[in-house]
C-alpha cells in the first residue's frame, strides 16, 4: 500500500519526514508540489505547506513530527522512533526541538549568505520540482519569487550581518561536538536513529550537507558528520566504520557523555530562545475570548505571531515567535511530567547537569494543540 510524500529535495522540514520514511523502509513514492494531486492537499491543509504525507486510505498528514507520529501509531517502524527509556526519549524529543527550529539560524544563513557558490545550484534545486518542464524565463521568475521570501524569512530567524560571525562560530562549535560524539556511536543514543536524530537531520541534510558551500565546510570539517547525513538516509544501517553493532540504542537507559555535551550546547545556544519566545507567548496567550480549537493567529498560513528580542552571544536578535516550537516543547515537558518518580528524578539531575531545566519549567499558560495540521488553541 503506497504512501506518497508531496516534498523538495532542498527542504528542510521535508527532510525529516522523507528520512523516516526510508529507514523505516515504508513503501511510498515522492510528488513535487507542483503534482496536481497536492491541490488536494493545500486545500485539505488550508496552507501551502511541505511536506505533506498522503495515506493510502487518502489522509493527508503535514509536519514532520506527525508525520512520524502516524508511522509509530500505525505500527509501520522497524526502528522505532520512540525508543528506549523514559530520558532517552526526553532527550529525542529535545533534538526534535532544536534540530527542526534551533539550527534553522544556521541553515538559512548557510544557505542565503553565499551567493557565488550556492546560487547556481540553488536556482535549480527550487525550480527543477516547482516548473516541470518550464524554459529559462519560468524558472528564472520562480525563482525569483521563491528566494526573495526565503532571504526575508532568513531575518525573521536572526541572520543579519551582525549575527553572521557569531552563527559561524555557533555552528563549528556544533560540528565539533556532533564530531566527537560520532567517533564512538554510529547515531545519537547508540545504533539505531531515534527521534532526535531525525530532528537533527532536518537542518544537517537539506541546507548544510547539500548546498555546495556548507556542505563543503562539513566534508572537510566534520566528516563523521557528513556520514552520519548519508547514514540517515539509508534504508540499511550504513555503519561499517564502526564495525559490528547492534541497531539498538544505548543499554539502561543511559545518555553518553558526549550527548550530555550537546546538550550543554543546546542550553547555551537555544535555551535564551526559547525563553524569549515562552514570554512573549505566556503575556499574547491570556485572552479569555479566544475559544478552544480556534486556529492560533486567525488563520492557518500566519506561522508567526509576533516578534521578540534577545541576548544571543553578545548580540540582540529579533526573531519570529512561532505557536509550532511553543508545541514542540510541550511535548518534552508532557513527557517529563509524566514519568514515573525515579525515572523524572533522574532526568532533572541530566537537566540540572546541562543547564536545560528551565526548558521543563517554561510551562505555556495556554496550550497550544494540532487539530486538522493547525496549531489551535487548547484548554
Amino acid at each position: 500500500m503506497t504512501h506518497y510524500l508531496y516534498a523538495m529535495p532542498g527542504s528542510l522540514y521535508s527532510g525529516k519526514a522523507r528520512a523516516y520514511l526510508r529507514k523505516q523502509r515504508i513503501d511510498f513514492e515522492e510528488r513535487a508540489p507542483s503534482h496536481p494531486r497536492f491541490d488536494e492537499a493545500r486545500k485539505s491543509i488550508g496552507r501551502w505547506i511541505i511536506p505533506v504525507l498522503e495515506t493510502p486510505d487518502g489522509r493527508f498528514i503535514q509536519d514532520g513530527s506527525d508525520i512520524i507520529a502516524y508511522g509509530e501509531a500505525a505500527g509501520l517502524a522497524r526502528l522505532p522512533a520512540y525508543a528506549g527509556g523514559p530520558v532517552q526519549r526526553l532527550v529525542g524529543l529535545i533534538f526534535e526541538l532544536f534540530g527542526g527550529e534551533g539550527m534553522v539560524r544556521p541553515a538559512m544563513h548557510y544557505r542565503w549568505n553565499f551567493d557565488a557558490e550556492n546560487i547556481p545550484f540553488l536556482s535549480q534545486d527550487f525550480t527543477g520540482p516547482m516548473v516541470l518542464g518550464g524554459d529559462a524565463a519560468a524558472r528564472a521568475e520562480s525563482f525569483a519569487a521563491s528566494s526573495g521570501r526565503m532571504r526575508q524569512a532568513a531575518r525573521i530567524f536572526g541572520v543579519n550581518a551582525d549575527s553572521a560571525p557569531l552563527i559561524e562560530a555557533s555552528y563549528a562549535q556544533f560540528l565539533k561536538l556532533f564530531e566527537a560524539h560520532l567517533e564512538t556511536q554510529p547515531y545519537l543514543l547508540g545504533g539505531a536513529p531515534s527521534l532526535g536524530d531525525y530532528g537533527l537531520f532536518a537542518p544537517l541534510h537539506a541546507h548544510l550537507a547539500r548546498d555546495p558551500h556548507p556542505a563543503t565546510l562539513m566534508k572537510t570539517t566534520a566528516w563523521r558528520v557528513w556520514r552520519w547525513v548519508e547514514r540517515m538516509y539509508a534504508p540499511n544501517q550504513d555503519a561499517g566504520e564502526y564495525g559490528e553493532v547492534a541497531q539498538a540504542l544505548v543499554e539502561g537507559d543511559a545518555v553518553p557523555d558526549t550527548v550530555k555535551a550537546l546538550l550543554s550546547y543546546v542550553a547555551e545556544d537555544y535555551l535564551p530562545e526559547v525563553e524569549a519566545f515562552m514570554a512573549f507567548f505566556n503575556a499574547a496567550a491570556g485572552a479569555p475570548e479566544v475559544e478552544a480549537g480556534a486556529v492560533i493567529g486567525g488563520r492557518p498560513g500566519q506561522r508567526v505571531i509576533g516578534f521578540t528580542e534577545f541576548d544571543w552571544r553578545g548580540v540582540k536578535l529579533t526573531v519570529g515567535v512561532f505557536p509550532y516550537r511553543v508545541w514542540l516543547l510541550q511535548k518534552v515537558q508532557d513527557a517529563f511530567d509524566a514519568m514515573a518518580p525515579a525515572d523524572q528524578a533522574r532526568a532533572a539531575a541530566l537537566m540540572a547537569e546541562t543547564g536545560l531545566s528551565r526548558m521543563v519549567e517554561l510551562k505555556p499558560v495556554r496550550r497550544v494543540e494540532r487539530a486538522d495540521n493547525r496549531e489551535v488553541w487548547g484548554s
